[in-house]
């Protein structure tokens, strides 16, 4: 079944929303620690991790991750400069710095993994090479004597 370009562009607009309020909860709740344990660092980023592998995995489509992962980028972007009082929600300090590459590096990687439909297809035909002219599957022959 073919897909529709509108539907296609509504997927990614709808992907680059739910990226960006992910990266907003990530990016507010980043500096969380408890005690020497960088809870927010963690929890935020197995949060837009989980969010990337579940848009690439339900929509097979490279564009609607990157859509939700630019989403992430342009609000973290967006929220970490200095506000008009002043305020600034990424700091300049360690966990920022992180932060910052950590949410990038999730994007790169969630849109550069391999399809795992092309790996899938390209292992049943190496099984199928694999078996004896007659067609029965070499090794186990399932409790059965010839």
């Amino acid at each position: 079944m073919r897909i529709g370009w509108i539907s296609r562009v509504l997927s990614w607009i709808a992907a680059a929303l739910v990226g960006g309020v992910f990266g907003v909860a990530g990016t507010i709740g980043h500096s969380l620690m408890w005690g020497p344990v960088p809870v927010g660092l963690i929890v935020g980023a197995v949060a837009c991790g989980a969010i990337l592998v579940a848009i690439r995995s339900l929509t097979h489509d490279r564009g609607a991750t990157l859509a939700a992962g630019l989403g992430m980028v342009g609000m973290l972007v967006l929220i970490s400069g200095v506000g008009p009082g002043g305020s600034v929600v990424v700091q300049d300090t360690l966990s920022g710095r992180i932060w910052i590459y950590l949410v990038a590096g999730l994007v790169l990687l969630a849109v550069a993994w391999p399809s795992l439909s092309r790996l899938q297809v390209q292992t049943t035909t190496a099984r199928d090479a694999s078996s004896t002219p007659t067609g029965a599957p070499r090794g186990d022959d399932g409790g059965r004597e010839p």
